[in-house]
Order: C-alpha cells, then sequence, then structure tokens
C-alpha cells in the first residue's frame, strides 16, 4: 500500500514540474496578453469618502478653491504619454503601452478627486518615504508604491489582512521587526512600516535583480513570481511573464507606473492638488506604564482623536507601556504638559479606565449549605435503602426458616 501511494505522489510531483517547468505546455500555449482587461489594484477601487474621513484629512487637508483650471481631462497622443514617462529621472523602467495607457486614464477620468487628496496627503508621508529609500540606496520613484496599495491611507486594511500604507500582511510584517498584537500594530505606523518596506524591497532586489519583478514580488509574494518565471520559459522579464501572474499582479506595474505618470503630470490633466495646512509641530515621549488616552487629555490639551491619530499603530485607547516602553507622538504643548503631570495622569480613573487585573483573590470557603443538604440527603436515602434491604433480607430469612422447620416437622410426622 506504503509502495502504490509513493508511485501515484511521484508520478503528481512529475506532473507538476512538467506544468509549471515547461513553456509549451496547455496553460502556456493558451495565455496570451489581453490588453482590453485591465485589473485595478485594491486601492484604486477606494472611495473617496473613506480618505476624507481621516481625522488628518478632515483638519489638514482641504480643496483648493483658487485653481482655475477647468474639471476637464484632454486627450493625448500615445507619443506625448511615451516622451512624458521617458522624461521623468528614475532608475526603473517605466515603459509604455496600451495596458499602462488604460491605468492613466483610469487616473485622469474616473480616480481624479483620488489624486487630488493623494497629492495633499504626499506632503505628509513623501519626505518619510524618501527618507528610508535614500538610507538604503533605492530608487526614489519608489515612493509612489504606497499610493497604489494604500492610497496613503496609513489604517488602510484589505480583503486579504494586508494592513498599513504599504499594505504588509501579518508574518512578512513581523519577519521585518514589526510588532503585531491586540493592542499594537506597527504596520499601521507610518515610520516603521516605511523603514521595513524599504529592507524588504531590498531583499527581493537581491533575489532579482529586476526592479519591476520586485514589485511584482512585494504584492503577490516571490513564491508566484517564480512559478511565472518558470511558466515562461526562465525569461526574467514581467512582460514576458505577465500573463502567468495573479490578476492583480496584472494590473500592478502598470498601476505603479501610472501612478508615478499622473504624480508628475497632474497639471496636463487639469487636476488641482488639494491643499494642507501646516501642521502643529510635534514630539514624542517614552511611555513605560500603561496610559488610557482619557487620562492624557484629562491633563494635556489634545483632543482624543489627535492623538489616535498621531499613533494609529495602537489598536485601542490604552497604549501599553506595561509590555514595553511605547514612543506616544503628540503636540509639543501636550508633550510638556504631560511631563510637568505624568503622575496625576497615571492615577487619574485609573481603576475606572485600566480595568485589567493583574492578579486576583479566587474566592475561599466551605461548600453551600445547599451542597450539604444534598450529601446528607444522599447519604441517608442510601443508608435507608442498606438497611431496609438488610432488614428484609432478614425477615425473609426468618420466614424461610420457619418454613424450612414447619417442613421437617411434617415430614416427620409423617414418618
Amino acid at each position: 500500500m506504503k509502495t502504490t501511494h509513493f508511485f501515484f505522489q511521484t508520478l503528481l510531483n512529475v506532473a507538476f514540474c512538467l506544468l509549471t517547468l515547461n513553456p509549451l505546455s496547455s496553460f502556456a500555449q493558451n495565455s496570451k496578453i489581453d490588453s482590453s482587461k485591465i485589473y485595478l489594484p485594491e486601492a484604486m477601487t477606494i472611495n473617496m469618502d473613506s480618505l476624507l474621513n481621516e481625522w488628518k484629512a478632515q483638519n489638514y487637508i482641504y480643496p483648493d478653491t483658487t485653481c482655475a483650471q477647468p474639471n476637464i481631462n484632454p486627450t493625448f497622443d500615445s507619443a506625448v504619454y511615451i516622451k512624458r514617462l521617458s522624461r521623468i529621472p528614475a532608475v526603473m523602467e517605466l515603459p509604455y503601452n496600451e495596458i499602462v495607457r488604460k491605468y492613466i486614464d483610469q487616473y485622469t477620468n474616473k480616480q481624479r478627486s483620488s489624486v487630488a487628496y493623494m497629492l495633499g496627503a504626499g506632503n505628509f508621508y513623501i519626505p518619510i518615504f524618501e527618507e528610508a529609500l535614500d538610507y538604503y540606496g533605492l530608487p526614489l520613484e519608489l515612493k509612489y508604491l504606497p499610493v497604489i496599495e494604500s492610497a496613503l491611507n496609513p489604517v488602510a486594511k484589505s480583503k486579504v489582512g494586508a494592513t498599513g500604507l504599504w499594505q504588509f500582511m501579518l508574518q512578512t510584517g513581523q519577519r521585518y521587526g514589526l510588532e503585531v498584537n491586540s493592542l499594537v500594530d506597527d504596520r499601521c505606523d507610518p515610520l516603521k512600516s516605511t523603514w521595513a518596506a524599504a529592507r524588504f524591497l531590498k531583499d527581493l532586489y537581491k533575489i532579482y535583480g529586476d526592479w519591476n519583478l520586485v514589485i511584482a514580488a512585494y504584492n503577490c509574494g516571490p513564491g508566484n513570481v517564480n512559478k511565472a518565471i518558470h511558466r515562461a520559459g526562465g525569461v526574467k522579464d514581467y512582460w514576458q511573464i505577465y500573463p502567468y501572474l495573479p490578476n492583480e499582479t496584472r494590473g500592478y506595474v502598470p498601476a505603479f507606473i501610472a501612478a508615478n505618470y499622473i504624480m508628475n503630470y497632474y497639471c496636463e490633466h487639469n487636476i488641482c492638488p488639494m491643499k494642507t495646512k501646516i501642521p502643529i509641530a510635534t514630539d514624542t515621549v517614552v511611555v513605560s506604564r500603561d496610559v488610557h488616552i482619557e487620562q492624557i487629555t484629562a491633563y494635556c490639551k489634545i483632543e482624543k482623536e489627535s492623538i489616535r491619530s498621531l499613533n494609529p499603530q495602537f489598536k485601542t485607547d490604552i497604549i501599553p507601556g506595561n509590555s514595553e516602553p511605547r514612543v506616544l507622538r503628540m503636540t509639543q504643548q501636550a508633550i510638556l504638559e504631560f511631563v510637568e503631570n505624568e503622575d496625576s495622569i497615571y492615577a487619574y480613573k485609573a481603576d475606572e479606565l485600566l480595568t485589567r487585573r493583574s492578579t486576583v483573590v479566587a474566592k475561599q470557603g466551605t461548600t453551600s449549605s445547599k451542597s450539604s443538604s444534598y450529601k446528607k440527603s444522599s447519604s441517608y436515602k442510601k443508608k435507608s435503602t442498606s438497611s431496609s434491604y438488610k432488614k428484609n433480607y432478614s425477615k425473609g430469612k426468618s420466614t424461610y426458616s420457619k418454613g424450612k422447620s414447619t417442613y421437617y416437622k411434617g415430614k416427620k410426622r409423617k414418618r
């Protein structure tokens, strides 16, 4: 039986290898690039209202009412797009084709308001991206990757659980040093997630040596890219392995090229960036004990929503400083007030707001009267039953003895 199972397993393995390695397999023969179909990354389908509901957007981003450009998207020949893409100062290859054109059309038509928002929100996040990418010697055009990953929403969460600006999956984030538990999710921390993403991208480039393959692997994982390369006959070119990639990844690189285009040539398409107010200067303080946001706002002049927005990595209103020291970002004025009133802040409504107990006392004592009564009753019934049985048994035995005696007497009489 074991031999038969091993034989069939071997056949399955051989068949799988032939399917994935042979470029002339039926799958490979029937797969062609269909430019009529495009697959939008999830971030390109986000409702504009959800972006504007974010606290930072409501307080620091607003429409440019002075914009005099008509809200009309002009049309251009392919040669214009080719020339514009070639003029972007980039290390990465940003080619043009009909697929890329369809994604550009998405941004310049249906996604115009989202582009205007992202151009405004980019003032907060792009400098962070550029710093990390420059530190690791990576192409700066990768700063537009979060545009197609999360639409620059730091708390974005995909249908499959990818989270944050850079849309890290749980295990990948933890592998690159991002803490994720019931109270903290560093994938939502703009600084930590950006530096983790830069390290991840650098590691992927060591594997592929091609930036388009790198961002494809960033989207669907190295395993899927490797399978696509095998199915394409071993060629390491994104546009050659295109038909063998998962649907969303087929749209990922074209969307990235389109994002680079629109973030550089939005004016040519009459898109007015949303304006941004200069945020109040912020600073950080290390919290070494558990503290609730309400405790902080009781002594510091800062709104709860402001603390939540500046610290999106905390999943609840409790900053868990007991487990390890936590960095808390607030306005500079709030930081000064926190330092001056630290002991009072920790003590404020602590029993009411911090309800998690570190020790508990189990109730001690004798069993309840009802339980004792039940045991006594059960014991009495057993005793009564036993006594009754013994009594009846003795009585029966006595009757039997009398009958036996009478029998012998009768027998004697007959004799």
